[in-house]
């Protein structure tokens, strides 16, 4: 236990303090020039300064006020990651796997498996680029881990009882220890190095390999024992040993009908003010009438963000006829999406850089994307996606994960400030608000496929998703900053952690 507090909880950067956490110990008409004056309080990255919002634009008998604000601001954070990483970030990458024609297989533990922790990866990333929050990082990856492998998968299990396949779990779990065990190696050795960081990203080209070779050796199990069956037997060998999930049919004729009830029964041709404003329309008026309240609510209070990611986000869809053209749309996401990566990446620092000091490169952009948005709506009609229809998912892919790293950013802040206002460390802060804000999304989907008949499923994404948010989590983080500032990176807590743990502990 003493190893734990010591090397989890109790690790100081080197030569690095977090004075800002001094900021309650002082009289309330100095906080304001404590934050504006001291180096360690100045907001790195993010769009707003939430410690001058709670210490100087507040007065002091308001400070429950503006806490109780952030937290509304940090739920609306956490449903934007939600959100964007569901709806936008990870069809383009089931876009891009299906336009590469991976197998499943290959394609669920890496496009998949990035979509589903896309938060994840990118606040620990964030975390782990800023000295003082490289512990709401690892307690973030942590209390994640934690979460859902116990609260998640205890659900699956009483939503749908089944029988666990024995060596996809078995090598999960081996999988997932190994990258738990590495954590703490790093963490009582204090620091980083470069051939470290790579053996993350290593260990997880391991398991998609491991993945890719069983799911081999059980189709040609399966193929051998299905070929050496006498002639007429029905019976069929039973793999669920190393089959990641049920193979189930659905009768085709049934959804075909389905859908068949609301085609049109001529062609239903739509103009291109009509496509426009049906296409940011994000209410389904046949889902909004069998919808309780509380959901009608909780799409509303989404609908402003929806539009936005709409107007800025491309999304291609294989399944449908038409991959999901909308011309006048796609067109104009020529011009607003990569005004969004331009504009939020670092902060928009530069976004407003001015080339030469005489022309901006926010307004470079726009030409760019105005000119080549009116060459695509000259050449392409409204019925016909272009063939190159597929360059508009890396796009989706691209403005996608920016608008998750800029809400990974704000989040990390707001964390940080309410870490200082409560006197909270990031390790704890991070092993509870952030983990289960992240592991929100993956609740309710894996809930949802246990629901559907997947249980086996869900399971498999409970510690596939995990393993891939603490390798890729830690492993990117630590090699940006690697490549950025020194050869050696100290993976330790701030100044003030043994403090908290002590107060958690009662010791």
């Amino acid at each position: 236990m003493r190893f734990f507090e010591e090397t989890f909880f109790g690790m100081q950067l080197k030569g690095t303090a977090d004075e800002c956490r001094l900021v309650m110990n002082l009289s309330a008409d100095q906080r304001c020039i404590f934050v504006k004056t001291t180096p360690d309080c100045t907001q790195e990255d993010g769009f707003l300064d939430y410690l001058r919002m709670a210490f100087c634009l507040f007065p002091v008998h308001l400070l429950p006020l503006a806490v109780f604000l952030l937290i509304l601001w940090l739920i609306f954070l956490f449903m934007a990651l939600g959100l964007t990483a569901s709806k936008f970030f990870c069809p383009n990458l089931s876009a891009i796997s299906s336009t590469l024609r991976l197998t499943h297989n290959v394609a669920g533990v890496t496009f998949l498996a990035l979509g589903n922790g896309a938060p994840d990866v990118f606040s620990a990333m964030v975390a782990f680029s800023r000295p003082h929050t490289a512990g709401l990082a690892i307690g973030a990856l942590f209390g994640a881990g934690i979460f859902v492998t116990t609260v998640v998968a205890g659900f699956v299990a009483l939503v749908k009882p089944f029988k666990v396949a024995s060596r996809p779990f078995l090598r999960d779990v081996i999988f997932y220890m190994a990258a738990v065990f590495w954590t703490f190696v790093i963490l009582y050795k204090r620091q980083i190095t470069l051939l470290e960081a790579l053996g993350y990203i290593g260990l997880y080209v391991v398991y998609v390999l491991t993945v890719i070779i069983s799911a081999y050796i059980y189709s040609r199990q399966k193929h051998s024992m299905n070929g050496s069956l006498p002639n007429g037997s029905t019976q069929t060998p039973d793999f669920r040993s190393d089959s990641d999930d049920e193979n189930t049919s659905y009768p085709s004729g049934s959804i075909q009908d389905y859908e068949s009830e609301y085609q049109p029964l001529l062609p239903n041709t739509m103009t291109t003010t009509q496509i426009f404003l049906s296409s940011l329309n994000p209410i389904d008026s046949r889902k909004w009438r069998r919808k309780p309240r509380y959901w009608k609510a909780f799409k509303l209070m989404k609908l402003p963000l929806e539009v936005l990611m709409l107007l800025t986000v491309p999304v291609v869809d294989p399944d449908k006829d038409d991959r999901n053209w909308k011309r006048p749309l796609n067109c104009l996401h020529l011009v607003t999406g990569p005004l969004v990566c331009v504009l939020t990446f670092c902060s928009g620092k530069y976004g407003l850089h001015y080339i030469e000091g005489q022309f901006p490169v926010w307004a470079l952009t726009l030409i760019t994307g105005l000119f080549l948005s009116a060459i695509i709506f000259c050449t392409t009609t409204n019925e016909q996606p272009p063939r190159y229809h597929f360059i508009f998912s890396l796009l989706g892919f691209i403005v996608s994960a920016t608008w998750i790293s800029a809400a990974a950013s704000e989040v990390v802040s707001l964390l940080r400030t309410v870490g200082v206002i409560f006197s909270l460390s990031n390790t704890v802060l991070g092993l509870t608000l952030l983990a289960w804000g992240n592991s929100i999304g993956d609740t309710f989907s894996d809930i949802t496929i246990a629901r559907q008949g997947y249980p086996r499923m869900a399971i498999s994404a409970c510690f596939g998703g995990i393993i891939f948010n603490m390798l890729f989590g830690v492993g990117l983080g630590c090699l940006l900053q690697l490549f950025n500032k020194q050869p050696v990176v100290t993976c330790c807590e701030v100044r003030g952690e043994w403090q908290d743990w002590s107060k958690l502990t009662g010791r």
